[in-house]
């Protein structure tokens, strides 16, 4: 199950209808964002204090926009490239662009193709993407819309759905490419290179999986040793109040590489929850026993804050209850693994190494 941004999960990933279901037990989403996350904390300074800086030099202020290449290079079209589905798709033109996800908006868009964008998934929640018209209805895609804008190319993971949407696009003669999900952090490169390969751009790619790659390094390397030797122990809840919807995330949740990457242990995959995630129980978050929760920021305020979630039943009596420390990272990015990994990474390693951690 991957996790979206806005939804209570009901199946894999995003909470679409899986085209083709990832053979695995992850959540999804993207996180996403939900999340489909992770993305950097909504909050920042107050007063004339400087919004913190990540390893990168970007601010938590700047955590809802993508942050382009510098120099856009020309598409050299055509190209014919392997969808994950199984078959080959050939491009021709990059002119009228339609991610399905968030997380690939953000690719595309930090590829340098925003202006080439017309539509988003609800998912799609970064400050450029905002005013296109969105092309799904909660998480299932509209043929209609899709069709509608004239698309030169769709772009698509194995979870987007439903399937009649998928084929209705195809059949209308539309290049449509399936891109393998992320999984973890070892998936960053792979998605930049074959979105870009995929618009002609694979030097573009190239050199924005190398700053991706060389960010998310300097941020790791900001993580204070540990006095005592001891790891923190975080775990990963999904939670939508309205809805009361309450899990505890496993090593199949998609923020293991995250947590761990941060220098923590992930304390339900510790535990032995194998998939991706199960009921909150007194006796799983027991056993859990996290020093430190990992939030979407939705999933937060959706249980009224510290207040609220205090008190589902056995969270109180964790280390992370007892000390009320939480990490909160907004919805639209946290389990995306794509451009912006290093500030997700950086609001985790900023939050759950503060002085008396955050929610005190």
């Amino acid at each position: 199950m991957r996790i979206s941004q806005d939804f209570a999960p009901t199946g894999p990933d995003t909470g679409r209808t899986a085209r083709r279901r990832p053979a695995r037990g992850r959540a999804a989403a993207a996180l996403t964002a939900a999340v489909a996350f992770a993305l950097v904390l909504t909050g920042c300074g107050g007063g004339d204090d400087p919004a913190p800086k990540s390893a990168s030099g970007k601010s938590s202020a700047d955590a809802d926009r993508v942050e382009p290449l510098a120099a856009p290079p020309a598409p050299k079209l055509p190209v014919t490239v392997d969808s994950a589905d199984g078959t080959k798709v050939t491009i021709g033109s990059t002119d009228r662009i339609v991610p399905l996800t968030g997380s690939l908006s953000e690719i595309v868009f930090t590829l340098g193709f925003g202006k080439q964008v017309v539509a988003r998934d609800i998912t799609a929640t970064f400050e450029q993407a905002e005013k296109l018209p969105v092309v799904t209805r909660a998480h299932d895609v509209s043929a209609e819309s899709v069709l509608s804008l004239k698309p030169t190319i769709v772009l698509a993971d194995t979870t987007t759905g439903p399937a009649e949407a998928i084929d209705q696009i195809r059949d209308a003669g539309i290049p449509l490419l399936v891109v393998e999900p992320a999984k973890g952090l070892d998936d960053v490169g792979r998605r930049i290179d074959t979105v870009a390969e995929a618009l002609g751009v694979p030097s573009a790619g190239t050199e924005l999986k190398e700053r991706t790659e060389k960010r998310i390094a300097g941020v790791q390397k900001s993580i204070p040793d540990h006095a005592d030797g001891k790891k923190p122990r975080v775990a990963f809840l999904y939670l939508r109040g309205s809805a009361s919807v309450y899990l505890l995330g496993g090593a199949e949740s998609g923020a293991s590489s995250l947590l761990e990457a941060a220098g923590a242990v992930d304390a339900g995959k510790e535990s032995g929850l194998n998939k991706d995630f199960t009921a909150i129980t007194s006796e799983a978050l027991a056993k859990a026993a996290p020093d430190a929760i990992l939030l979407m920021t939705k999933g937060f305020e959706s249980v009224g804050g510290m207040d609220g979630l205090v008190k589902i039943p056995g969270i109180a009596e964790t280390p992370a209850g007892m000390d009320r420390r939480v990490v909160t990272v907004d919805d639209g990015v946290l389990l995306n693994y794509g451009p912006r990994t290093d500030r997700v990474l950086t609001e985790i390693v900023e939050q759950l190494y503060a002085k008396g951690g955050k929610g005190q």
